[in-house]
């Protein structure tokens, strides 16, 4: 295993609409667990982030949760955690979620997860971190995405590379594989600039 120690994973607070997307999830959070690699996630116990939490937990992972309080009770915040964080904002959840972890790892999920995928991608654009970026690409879920990326690059408001920033995979199983290869970051965190 490369030093990926800690990996935050961006999902859904629902369970979308394939059982495929639980399933992958499931997995992950198995393979997390079962390799000791500590799960920092949105501290939901709903939907996809649940479903993650609980199998990485089963697996006899550690498990931290960081969730905004106005979102504890709302999302349903998860009480059985290693950890349960519950911040004053949103912006303070993300920043945490960072700073705690060594990769990132985007399941399938809406507004929220889109949002924080596209934090660390840009950040990592602006040299504030150097971490490995996985988007897990369940059921071709993040096609629509890829294809944005690409047009927007394509219309000159991304450099040609800006793809290089993250690693498409296909399942649990090839993210696994990717945080085992991914080389150890080039500098530490800058989070007073993040």
């Amino acid at each position: 295993m490369s030093s990926i120690r800690s990996v935050c994973v961006y999902c859904g607070s629902s369970l979308g609409e394939s059982q495929v997307y639980q399933a992958q999830a499931e997995i992950l959070g198995q393979l997390l667990g079962q390799n000791g690699i500590r799960l920092i996630y949105g501290g939901g116990r709903i939907g996809l982030m649940g479903v993650v939490a609980d199998a990485a937990l089963a697996a006899g992972g550690e498990v931290v949760g960081i969730i905004p309080g106005h979102l504890h009770d709302w999302e349903v915040g998860h009480t059985g955690l290693t950890e349960l964080h519950v911040v004053d904002s949103m912006h303070t959840r993300k920043k945490m979620m960072v700073e705690m972890s060594d990769a990132f790892i985007a399941l399938p999920g809406g507004m929220g997860t889109l949002d924080e995928l596209f934090e660390v991608i840009t950040w990592k654009q602006l040299k504030l971190h150097d971490k490995p970026i996985l988007v897990l690409n369940t059921e071709d879920y993040w096609h629509p995405l890829l294809a944005l990326i690409d047009s927007v690059m394509e219309r000159g408001f991304a450099r040609r590379g800006a793809r290089g920033f993250f690693d498409v995979v296909p399942d649990a199983e090839a993210a696994l594989a990717a945080l085992r290869a991914a080389p150890a970051p080039k500098r530490p965190d800058q989070p007073d600039k993040i």
